[in-house]
């Protein structure tokens, strides 16, 4: 699934809503039909925005939000609290961090297809939560309610509308969080002495009309609509796009491929329901008591009569007949008085006239990345498709700053290059909220003005100045990557700026095994045309003794480092990190993340590594391992000293499984791959010859539309059972069961240090041949007693054993116990039949 994509041209309009549906393409440069230009004339004529509110990324109502942006031609945006960061991920092993950046371009996806526009606040999501209290005491309540007041007032909306209620009806702890902070912004948006630092940058108060809740019904006891609520039947079939709002909702859902939020399009009747918060409740329109024309504004009566005339002389043959009064439209806009309408409504006709003439223009390169104190070739384009006297006075782009006074011929290709100094210091290509280290529950963002922006800047913004019709319009072009792919074709992905030297330890977990010693292996990676030889050292070692102190660069560019853990440090960790004494290195490792669906992703990660000072006994020698979702238990079971053997549908034969001491499958597998349902009869028999077969957690008890036959015994999986605070008590319910005894002894103390969570997905409804082995519940819960995080059962020689506990999140964290677990887990004794 991971590939190079095609990314987007860009247009750089702040806050506007060309820069969220039409900026971030992830496909090929967007392109407009006649029946697009039209119904974006009739846009023009609307002056009316909504502010969507929820927790995460797959929180929005990907119906309604169409229907606003497009049925209504309402200006529509979507703040997300979090990015996502604290979820599963479905397709690959990313976590944290990294599944947020993926998150947030699925996000941007799924505006793409629903038109409307997204941001985000600097809320971490830090885990599953069942409580507002704790999600808000995380988060610092305070400071994300600073900003949804700060979107409320930059983004101006006319209606504000939260997704979830502040209550428990919410279904968990974000959720009822991102009801309250939506209330309270509601009103702090327009209180004057709440937040007023935030007014030296531009915004004032903002008051919106009203604030409702969207009630939902999602089935069995979650229905919270009731027949006294405002509705809007949303299940339009909308002609000029050839689709309903249910089939463009199914396509945003889709883009949440991470999630497994797939969706089938949605046809017939729908509505939604809506309950007033704050404000004026609608009666007979969601606007109702809103001026949603252009009499809104001083002057702009007269520009709503332009935009009659316009609609009605449009050809759809002949769009470019339309661009003499589009830039006749422009120039009185223009003259109105400084507003956030007039601005945007600048930009939207500047959109339109650029589509009329069917103007195209770029910057790309064919170089992947540009490198700090090196250069990029940047190839200028454009092209004029449709006579409208286009005239390119002027390109810039970082140091190169020409004037052209270039009259573009009708359908002439306009092509140059020029080789670009990218500056030592030049920025690396590092998402704005990650530039400082994150809090516990928040990203460190210290710049004002880019807090809920989508992502960055590009790396090199271009600015052309193009006369037409004896107007001068600004249009903004990213450099991007663009190269030719022999499947797919034409791509484009933006360019990112890499260090032109980097070091950073290879491995991201060290573990040392009763007391061996562990080769820590650091790579220098050069990009520039000078090769250097930084020396390096390892540092904020309290465990470890560091030797091999010598900085001699072996062929491949890697140096070892031999650690020693220190007398008495058992079952411990620390990060240690890299220092180089060479300024011009960078100090960590360049991380790429791609996938089809969403452009490529590139952040850098600090060069850190844990040591693990472990004691510990392993039994058993070969493990197969079966795929799911992704996560990283093989390293895990490598570091260990396991053979890991990776098994596909084909592999899944007797005699052959014989060989492996245990089989695991990769997180949610059986949700993934329905033939280990269909091949359940083999993998019982592999257990009954005596194997082990463990099953880490599955989200449900289906794969695709089936249900999921896993073992020799029935049990369920409960997704709303999970132990959630990473801290919380664990019971040993059989002590002197093996799977806490053999070969290591595991005690509370294996349990410390763990992150995020303690377990999820429970088993319930249990056959009696299955033990459970811990008990655990968050604060105010009961434990369950039977089912729970680990079950196990005999069959015949063998076992097999079901674990909610989240090793998948504790072993790449470095968290010894955990390692000591999976090592009791695949070393399970054989039954005496």
């Amino acid at each position: 699934m991971k590939t190079r994509i095609a990314f987007y041209a860009r247009f750089w309009f702040c806050l506007v809503w060309m820069s969220a549906v039409i900026a971030t393409s992830a496909q090929q440069p967007t392109t407009y039909t006649s029946v697009d230009i039209h119904r974006n004339m009739k846009k023009l004529k609307v002056l009316a925005s909504v502010l969507y509110i929820a927790a995460h990324p797959d929180d929005e109502n990907n119906t309604f939000l169409p229907f606003l942006a497009k049925e209504k031609l309402y200006r529509t945006a979507y703040l997300s609290l979090t990015r996502g960061d604290g979820g599963q991920n479905l397709i690959g092993p990313e976590q944290g961090i990294e599944l947020g950046l993926i998150r947030t371009q699925e996000l941007l996806a799924a505006r793409r297809q629903d038109g409307a526009e997204q941001y985000f606040t600097r809320a971490y999501e830090f885990g599953y939560s069942k409580s507002a209290a704790e999600a808000l005491r995380i988060w610092d309540k305070e400071k994300i309610l600073s900003d949804v007041v700060w979107m409320i007032r930059r983004y101006q909306p006319d209606i504000i509308i939260n997704r979830f209620p502040g209550d428990a009806r919410a279904g968990h702890g974000h959720h009822s969080a991102s009801g309250i902070l939506g209330a309270e912004a509601f009103i702090a948006a327009a209180d004057p002495s709440r937040f007023p630092e935030q007014f030296a940058y531009g915004v004032k108060p903002w008051k919106a009309k009203r604030i409702l809740w969207n009630s939902f019904n999602f089935g069995g006891n979650m229905n919270t609509t009731s027949s006294d609520q405002f509705t809007i039947d949303i299940s339009q079939f909308n002609a000029s796009l050839g689709k309903s709002y249910g089939e463009i909702g199914a396509e945003a859902r889709s883009m949440h491929k991470s999630q497994g939020e797939g969706r089938p399009r949605r046809r017939g009747m729908f509505q939604e329901y809506f309950a007033t918060i704050g404000g004026d409740a609608p009666v007979n329109d969601l606007m109702d008591g809103i001026n949603t024309g252009w009499s809104r504004l001083e002057g702009g009566k007269p520009i709503e009569e332009k935009i009659n005339r316009i609609i009605a002389k449009y050809n759809f043959e002949q769009p470019e007949a339309s661009v003499p009064a589009l830039v006749e439209l422009y120039a009185s806009v223009k003259k109105l008085p400084e507003s956030g309408w007039r601005n945007k409504k600048l930009d939207e006709i500047q959109e339109l006239i650029e589509a009329c003439s069917a103007l195209f223009a770029e910057v790309t390169t064919s170089q992947e990345w540009a490198v700090q104190g090196e250069t990029v070739m940047a190839n200028f384009f454009v092209n004029m498709r449709k006579n409208v006297g286009a005239v390119v006075k002027s390109v810039r782009i970082s140091n190169y700053d020409t004037t052209l006074n270039l009259a573009l011929a009708v359908n002439q290709n306009v092509q140059f290059s020029k080789q670009l100094a990218v500056d030592k210091n030049h920025p690396l290509s590092q998402p704005y909220w990650l530039q400082y280290p994150k809090l516990e529950g928040s990203f460190d963002v210290r710049d004002q003005l880019q807090i809920g922006k989508a992502e960055n800047d590009p790396a090199f913004p271009s600015t052309w100045i193009i006369n037409i019709g004896g107007v001068d319009f600004t249009f903004h072009r990213a450099l991007q990557y663009k190269f030719v792919d022999l499947v797919k074709g034409e791509l484009y992905q933006p360019i990112a700026v890499l260090p032109k030297a980097e070091v950073n330890f290879v491995h991201e977990n060290l573990v040392s095994a009763n007391g061996a010693p562990v080769q820590a292996e650091i790579q220098l990676i050069q990009r520039g045309k000078s090769k250097l030889a930084p020396e390096v050292t390892i540092t904020g070692n309290q465990l470890f003794q560091a030797a091999n102190a010598g900085n001699s660069w072996d062929d491949n560019a890697r140096i070892n480092r031999t650690l020693t853990s220190k007398a008495g440090n058992t079952n411990q960790k620390e990060e240690v990190s890299l220092q180089s004494n060479d300024a011009s290195v960078y100090v960590g490792r360049t991380r790429i993340i791609a996938y089809d669906h969403i452009p490529t992703i590139t952040y850098f990660a600090p060069a850190t590594t844990n040591l693990i000072a472990l004691s510990v006994k392993t039994v058993g020698k070969k493990i197969g391992y079966i795929p799911g979702a992704g996560d990283k238990i093989p390293e895990a079971l490598q570091q260990l000293g396991y053979e890991v053997v990776t098994l596909g549908e084909a592999d899944l034969q007797m005699p052959f499984l014989s060989q492996f001491d245990a089989i695991i499958t990769g997180i949610r597998a059986y949700n993934i791959h329905e033939y280990l349902s269909n091949r359940n009869d083999v993998l019982n028999r592999y257990i009954d010859n005596g194997g082990h077969l463990i099953i880490q957690y599955m989200k449900s008890n289906q794969v695709g539309i089936k249900n999921i036959t896993a073992g020799p015994y029935p049990f369920r999986v409960n997704s709303s059972q999970r132990v959630t605070e990473e801290n919380a008590p664990v019971t040993f319910l059989q002590p002197k069961h093996p799977l806490l005894n053999f070969p290591n002894t595991i005690t509370t103390a294996d349990f410390d240090g763990w992150v995020q969570e303690r377990s999820t997905y429970h088993a319930e409804q249990t056959d009696n041949r299955f033990v459970p082995i811990l008990a655990m519940a968050d604060t105010g819960e009961k434990p369950a007693t039977k089912g729970g995080s680990l079950i196990t059962a005999p069959y015949g020689k063998g076992n097999i054993t079901y674990v909610g506990l989240v090793l998948f999140r504790q072993l790449p964290a470095g968290v010894p116990g955990a390692y000591r677990i999976l090592a009791n887990l695949v070393a399970l004794p054989k039954n005496q039949p």
